[in-house]
């Protein structure tokens, strides 16, 4: 099925591994134009290497940088349109999702979380939507059924991700003749390095125990899982969604309401 995307520019933030790796892998299978942005310079530098000798070096740009600061954001803005002159989608995917398990983290930890999680977004989000809306372009968060749900997530993470929920929601409506705007929710999402991973090297049986008891599926996800739905809603296949939260879980938030 051709999306056609085919030369789309392309921004995917956290994007040298884990699902930001797997989403700039997809697009560029597809054709796309894409720029890769991790504050990790040396992870970044790798996956640029290797998109660049699989998929050619005209189709994929870098920039290392810290996107919660707004000064950064900025520059990496002028170097996409030094280099592209436009942008069609832009993928907001950074995120860390451990850390205490009170039920009221302390405050610098909530401030590191609430950065990270929901700040990098809505900064991505002031910084390109000018330019989204010049292309008619895409918007899509990352965000996870932590937001949706209580999962026993850390709690500064499920507020921030919830508030990417409201944020998507308000201004999809705002920006409905422009911008599409819509989320992507993983549940849990194996690959190496990451969470998931760590928690099978460090108690398997704890793991296959709680994937029986909660996710309807009995397996974790795979990057690709969320990559395929993100090049869909990315796309003129996906011309009438705007809004809209899809969840990736394997059935976990499967209630009515």
């Amino acid at each position: 099925m051709d999306l056609f995307l085919t030369d789309k520019h392309v921004l995917i933030t956290g994007s040298s591994k884990g699902i930001g790796l797997a989403i700039a892998e997809a697009f560029l299978k597809e054709g796309a134009k894409v720029c890769i942005n991790s504050r990790n310079s040396d992870e970044l530098s790798s996956v640029y290497s290797s998109f660049k000798e699989k998929y050619g070096s005209e189709k994929i740009i870098k920039f290392s940088t810290d996107i919660s600061k707004k000064e950064n954001l900025l520059k990496l803005r002028s170097y996409i349109f030094e280099e592209w002159g436009e942008l069609d989608i832009v993928i907001s995917n950074v995120g860390i999702g451990s850390g205490s398990s009170a039920a009221i983290p302390d405050s610098l930890e909530w401030s590191e979380s609430w950065d990270s999680n929901f700040t990098s977004a809505y900064l991505t989000t002031e910084t390109f939507l000018e330019d989204l809306k010049n292309t008619k372009g895409s918007l899509i968060y990352i965000s996870s059924i932590a937001g949706i749900e209580s999962i026993g997530a850390p709690t500064h993470y499920s507020v921030a991700k919830s508030a990417i929920l409201a944020l998507s929601k308000n201004i999809s409506k705002k920006l409905s003749d422009t911008v599409r705007v819509n989320v992507v929710a993983p549940g849990n999402i194996y690959f190496k390095g990451g969470t998931w991973h760590q928690k099978i090297l460090s108690n398997e049986n704890e793991v296959k125990e709680y994937l029986g008891r909660t996710v309807p599926m009995n397996r974790l996800g795979d990057p690709k899982d969320i990559s395929n739905v993100v090049l869909f809603l990315s796309s003129k296949k996906a011309k009438f969604i705007t809004g809209s939260v899809i969840t990736v879980d394997g059935g976990q938030t499967s209630g009515i309401f």
